[in-house]
């Protein structure tokens, strides 16, 4: 028998953290500003610091800093909550200065170990690793995570998230900004699945017929083909612009186009890489030296090839820096998907950090001249109405890992917030909850379909 006496005290710590990642992944959280990472899974390991990401640095986007200006209470027991599970001594809430009302908001509810760090109004402040060495000094290895620094890094909806999971609330909804060139340009709240065309309406439409969609932020967005493609967990905005506008140019040009434009033109001026974010912070990535390798058939030692794989594809190299026109992002994209295809990693060291790195950094509003998107920029309010729409259509794959595997069938009748899509057993994953009462009316190896009505309570 042993007689040693049993630490209560941890013993019951050890249990409530586990409890918190379990009611996460009960509520399906995934992380809101990025891939989709599963929440459950950062919670459920230890850490030194936790970080909420409240930069937003995309321009246009308005999300995090109107969430945290109207629910700073929310937010603050998430970033507890999830402070709780890590075992981490040390919360950080990471804001633009100029997100005066958020930071006002917040400051009442903070305890003696959370604080707010106030950051520049540059870009890309919001990139995780940036945001963790603006507010820390700490530095994430390439091809590393910031766990492997004590660091676990949330935005803002995500621990809005984790707080009502923990009440039992299940993310059936998102916040997202529509905006640019619509007629009314808004925050709104919408349940997941609703179709993007709807989202649309409810900023009161385009403002002209002859408009391309992104989803997500001008920089790192991605152009949208169908607008009756549905809000997932992860939907970041919804951004209207002219088909002639240069970013809808720049994002529509075939790889091809794009490496022949850099085997003619690219002049090694090594602008892509003395403004690469990541270079800056002690990265072998090199974009000017990627260039030159793909331009005569991978010319280069190993590790600065497989540099690519750490490229945060924040867009920086095509939009602000080269002044000829290439995209090293796009050619960092097709060769990062070569390297992963053939299952290598990088494995490189961290070097010095550029002396000159907070002054290289880019001021969000010359970034916006860049672009030439200052004229579309809006206050876009948050509206506190909740739309409800006839129909919803859940993707089953709206995280990072094995898409959800469909627990209901067609005909069934279904209630807010109840499970419709499970982990599979012993994979990475997030549940899917429905996010309308009503019926399933359609069920593919995709999607799951409901339909408001149906008797459902």
């Amino acid at each position: 028998m042993n007689d040693q006496p049993v630490n209560t005290k941890t013993k019951t710590k050890t249990n409530t953290n586990a409890n918190i990642s379990t009611k996460v992944r009960e509520a399906g959280v995934v992380g809101a500003g990025g891939a989709g990472f599963p929440t459950h899974v950062k919670l459920a390991a230890q850490a030194e610091i936790v970080i909420v990401n409240g930069a937003e640095c995309e321009p246009l986007l308005k999300t995090d800093q109107q969430l945290a200006a109207l629910y700073p209470e929310q937010l603050v027991k998430g970033l507890s909550l999830a402070m709780e599970a890590t075992g981490a001594q040390q919360g950080i809430i990471a804001l633009k200065t100029k997100y005066k009302e958020a930071i006002a908001a917040l400051e009442p509810y903070l305890s003696e170990h959370q604080q707010i760090s106030i950051m520049p109004d540059i870009y890309p402040a919001g990139d995780e690793v940036i945001t963790i060495w603006l507010t820390t000094g700490r530095r994430v290895p390439p091809g590393g995570i910031p766990l492997n620094i004590g660091v676990v890094v949330n935005n803002v909806q995500t621990l809005i998230n984790v707080a009502r999971a923990v009440d039992g609330e299940p993310v059936t909804t998102r916040t997202l900004t529509v905006t640019g060139a619509v007629k009314n340009p808004i925050t709104v709240t919408v349940p997941i699945g609703t179709s993007l065309r709807e989202v649309l309406d409810l900023a009161g439409g385009g403002r002209s017929e002859n408009l391309v969609y992104i989803n997500g932020g001008p920089m790192m967005g991605s152009v949208i083909t169908d607008l009756s493609d549905p809000v997932t967990k992860t939907t970041g905005g919804l951004i209207a612009l002219p088909k002639e506008h240069l970013l809808i140019e720049r994002k529509g040009k075939t790889l091809e186009t794009i490496l022949r434009i850099a085997k003619t033109v690219c002049e090694q001026c090594c602008f892509c890489t003395e403004l690469c974010p990541r270079h800056m912070i002690g990265h072998e990535l090199s974009p000017h030296l990627l260039i030159r390798a793909v331009n005569y058939k991978n010319l280069g030692k190993p590790s600065m090839l497989t540099s690519a794989l750490t490229c945060s594809e924040c867009g920086v190299c095509e939009a602000y820096a080269c002044p000829v026109g290439i995209s090293p992002l796009r050619v960092n994209q097709a060769l990062k998907a070569e390297l992963r295809a053939k299952g290598l990693k990088y494995q490189g060291d961290l070097g010095n950090v550029d002396p000159m790195a907070k002054q290289r950094l880019i001021p969000t509003s010359r970034l916006m001249d860049r672009l030439n998107i200052r004229s579309l920029y809006s206050e876009a309010p948050l509206s506190l109405e909740r739309y409800e729409p006839e129909e919803v259509n859940l993707r089953l794959q709206q995280h990072i890992g094995a898409p959800a595997m469909t627990i209901v069938k067609v005909g069934d009748v279904v209630s807010l917030g109840q499970v419709v899509g499970e982990i599979p057993e012993g994979s990475l994953g997030a549940r899917v909850h429905a996010s309308l009462s009503g019926i399933v009316t359609q069920v593919t190896a995709q999607t799951i379909t409901i339909r408001k009505g149906g008797g459902a309570t």
